[in-house]
Protein backbone atom coordinates (compact mmCIF):
# COMPACT_ATOMS: atom_id res chain seq x y z
CA UNK A 1 0.00 0.00 0.00
CA UNK A 2 1.32 3.57 -0.45
CA UNK A 3 0.76 6.05 2.11
CA UNK A 4 0.71 9.91 1.08
CA UNK A 5 0.76 12.93 3.28
CA UNK A 6 -0.14 16.02 2.23
CA UNK A 7 0.42 19.40 3.73
CA UNK A 8 -1.22 22.34 2.98
CA UNK A 9 -1.32 25.84 4.41
CA UNK A 10 -4.59 27.84 3.44
CA UNK A 11 -4.38 31.47 2.95
CA UNK A 12 -6.28 33.20 6.45
CA UNK A 13 -9.26 34.65 4.77
CA UNK A 14 -9.99 30.93 3.18
CA UNK A 15 -9.63 28.92 6.11
CA UNK A 16 -13.29 28.39 6.85
CA UNK A 17 -14.10 27.64 2.97
CA UNK A 18 -10.53 25.31 2.52
CA UNK A 19 -11.94 23.24 5.15
CA UNK A 20 -15.54 22.70 3.88
CA UNK A 21 -13.45 21.81 0.88
CA UNK A 22 -11.28 19.43 1.68
CA UNK A 23 -13.78 17.43 4.23
CA UNK A 24 -16.01 17.33 1.13
CA UNK A 25 -12.84 16.29 -1.24
CA UNK A 26 -11.88 13.24 1.51
CA UNK A 27 -15.55 12.06 1.62
CA UNK A 28 -15.71 11.87 -2.77
CA UNK A 29 -12.71 10.35 -2.95
CA UNK A 30 -13.71 7.37 -0.59
CA UNK A 31 -16.85 6.89 -2.06
CA UNK A 32 -15.57 7.39 -5.75
CA UNK A 33 -12.11 5.80 -5.62
CA UNK A 34 -12.22 2.01 -5.36
CA UNK A 35 -8.02 2.12 -4.66
CA UNK A 36 -8.44 4.92 -1.76
CA UNK A 37 -8.52 3.05 0.97
CA UNK A 38 -8.51 5.61 3.45
CA UNK A 39 -8.01 9.70 4.17
CA UNK A 40 -8.20 11.20 7.14
CA UNK A 41 -7.82 15.50 7.44
CA UNK A 42 -6.76 17.06 10.31
CA UNK A 43 -6.25 20.61 11.19
CA UNK A 44 -3.51 22.45 13.35
CA UNK A 45 -4.60 23.02 16.89
CA UNK A 46 -2.09 25.95 16.50
CA UNK A 47 -2.60 27.33 13.48
CA UNK A 48 -6.01 26.78 11.91
CA UNK A 49 -5.00 27.63 8.51
CA UNK A 50 -2.48 24.46 8.34
CA UNK A 51 -4.05 21.34 7.03
CA UNK A 52 -2.62 17.71 6.93
CA UNK A 53 -4.54 15.35 4.73
CA UNK A 54 -3.42 11.59 5.24
CA UNK A 55 -4.47 9.38 2.61
CA UNK A 56 -3.54 5.39 1.66
CA UNK A 57 -4.13 3.87 -1.71
CA UNK A 58 -4.10 -0.14 -2.74
CA UNK A 59 -0.82 0.58 -4.80
CA UNK A 60 1.15 3.35 -6.68
CA UNK A 61 -1.38 2.86 -9.56
CA UNK A 62 -4.57 3.41 -7.52
CA UNK A 63 -2.67 7.15 -6.39
CA UNK A 64 -2.25 7.66 -9.96
CA UNK A 65 -5.67 7.22 -10.65
CA UNK A 66 -6.96 9.40 -7.76
CA UNK A 67 -5.56 12.37 -9.58
CA UNK A 68 -7.24 11.20 -12.76
CA UNK A 69 -10.94 11.25 -11.37
CA UNK A 70 -13.05 14.63 -12.20
CA UNK A 71 -13.72 15.43 -8.75
CA UNK A 72 -9.88 15.41 -8.21
CA UNK A 73 -9.19 18.38 -10.78
CA UNK A 74 -12.76 20.10 -9.33
CA UNK A 75 -11.24 19.97 -6.05
CA UNK A 76 -7.73 21.28 -7.71
CA UNK A 77 -9.34 24.25 -9.59
CA UNK A 78 -11.50 25.02 -6.76
CA UNK A 79 -9.22 25.19 -3.79
CA UNK A 80 -5.44 26.30 -5.40
CA UNK A 81 -5.58 29.78 -4.99
CA UNK A 82 -6.71 28.92 -1.20
CA UNK A 83 -3.22 27.42 -1.07
CA UNK A 84 -0.18 29.51 0.53
CA UNK A 85 2.14 26.69 0.38
CA UNK A 86 1.56 22.80 -0.48
CA UNK A 87 4.10 19.74 0.29
CA UNK A 88 2.90 16.31 -0.48
CA UNK A 89 5.03 13.11 0.66
CA UNK A 90 4.54 9.53 -0.22
CA UNK A 91 5.62 6.45 1.69
CA UNK A 92 5.17 2.61 0.86
CA UNK A 93 3.02 1.85 4.15
CA UNK A 94 4.87 -0.98 5.64
CA UNK A 95 1.90 -1.71 8.79
CA UNK A 96 -1.22 -0.18 9.65
CA UNK A 97 -4.23 -0.97 11.74
CA UNK A 98 -8.03 -1.33 10.05
CA UNK A 99 -6.47 -1.52 6.83
CA UNK A 100 -7.57 -4.85 5.90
Amino acid sequence: MLSVVVFLEAHREQVAAMRTAVMLHASNCLEKEPGCRHYDVGLDTCDPASFVLYQVYENEAAYRAHKEYPHYAEFRLKVEPWIASRRVLTFELLSGTGLA
